[in-house]
């Protein structure tokens, strides 16, 4: 049994990190991963590691200075916040006013006030936006009513780099279609690149989705679905897809598991009329992925990956695996495979998990720089 709890690991934790600001790395803008991965590794029943992996992070690579507030934001005045929208040099106005709100009104009253505000950017920063909001969420509604300052920072935080990071991709998603998911996934014609993928090609592609073929007529071709049987076919597609892709740099393919992993913390918190379009929102998520990072199909729905995991140890033994391992891309996409199996135990997630363990460098290794790469937006 752990020595410390869950709660009590998650707030010396962020005790340890209130300092960092939104980003890290020389000369690129690498999201800061320790509250997430923190709160991610207590959630694996790791919370005796959390405050030494705190220090690992830390060492591996400058943060950049938190930001600092200039100019007042009025969320009751859609012409003050709305032009700051995406404007990451205003991300200290987007922190001041998010901690104004939760300290005025309960959390969940803010969390449903902004996330139609926010949820045509859910692309912001890679999914991080979002993904920090939710691994906030689960920190405070697992404090029940007893919410610490740090914790509501924490998502005043997550909501602010949201904003500050906000990007909304071309078209207008819709669910109307007749595919289901996995038959969309393969009906998305994947573009081949003149001398392979090399840098920026990413970066480029994420800039012209919407010349891409197959693009815009993809927004509308998912079938409406009950929302947590779609989340978990989000998950479990793109496990296939992470497992499908070793040939792709290993970081990025983590957030098509990830992302919608955290709408699925969020979503009991949110009204029901904001499923749909939150969904629809995911599914352009993905095709942007699956676009921007793939040039084919490759080895999806195959088992082609089950040589890669044969060393895979037991289910309960990845926790504890990815805590040692430390990189923090393995620690959430783990933490989010081992809670989607339990929801439906696939074979998929356990082993996705896995070869993310193989193909991630550790985090003493350089691990904690594995993001660091010129198209990785």
């Amino acid at each position: 049994m752990p020595s410390i709890t869950y709660s009590d690991a998650v707030n010396d934790a962020l005790e340890r990190l209130d300092d960092l600001g939104y980003e890290r790395g020389q000369g690129v803008d690498l999201a800061n991963h320790g509250p997430m991965g923190a709160e991610a590794l207590a959630l694996l029943g790791q919370e005796d590691e959390v405050a030494r992996w705190v220090r690992r992070y830390r060492r591996a690579m400058e943060h950049h200075e938190p930001p600092a507030a200039r100019f007042a934001l009025d969320p009751a005045d859609e012409s003050s916040w709305r032009p700051a929208l995406g404007a990451f040099h205003r991300a200290g106005d987007w922190e001041r006013l998010f901690v104004r709100e939760l300290a005025e009104a309960h959390w969940r009253e803010v969390l449903v006030r902004w996330w139609p505000r926010l949820r045509p950017g859910l692309f912001a920063g890679l999914t991080h936006g979002l993904i920090r909001t939710a691994h906030a969420v689960r920190a405070l509604y697992a404090a029940a009513d007893k919410p610490t300052r740090l914790q509501l920072n924490e998502l005043a935080r997550g909501l602010a780099y949201w904003a500050a990071r906000y990007a909304e991709l071309p078209g207008r998603p819709r669910l109307r279609g007749t595919h289901d998911l996995a038959g969309a996934v393969a009906a998305l014609p994947r573009v081949a690149q003149d001398g392979g993928m090399g840098p920026g090609t990413a970066r480029h592609r994420l800039d012209t989705l919407a010349e891409l073929p197959g693009y815009e007529e993809s927004l509308a071709w998912l079938d409406p679905e009950q929302a947590p049987r779609l989340l978990t076919e989000m998950t479990i597609q793109f496990a296939d897809v992470y497992l499908g892709h070793p040939e792709v740099f290993p970081v990025p393919l983590v957030h098509g598991v990830t992302a919608p992993a955290a709408v699925r913390i969020v979503l009991p918190h949110l009204p029901h009329a904001l499923y749909e379009p939150t969904l629809a929102q995911l599914w352009q998520v993905h095709v942007a992925f699956l676009l921007a990072f793939t040039t084919d199909r490759r080895d999806e729905g195959t088992g082609a990956w089950r040589p890669e995991v044969q060393g895979l140890p037991p289910i309960h033994e990845l926790g504890a695996r990815a805590a040692d391992h430390g990189d923090e891309h393995v620690i959430k996409f783990t933490e989010a495979c081992l809670r989607e199996y339990a929801l439906r135990p696939d074979p998929r997630y356990p082993a996705a998990a896995f070869a993310a363990q193989q193909r991630i460098p550790r985090l003493d290794a350089g691990g904690g720089a594995a993001g660091v790469r010129p198209d990785t937006p």
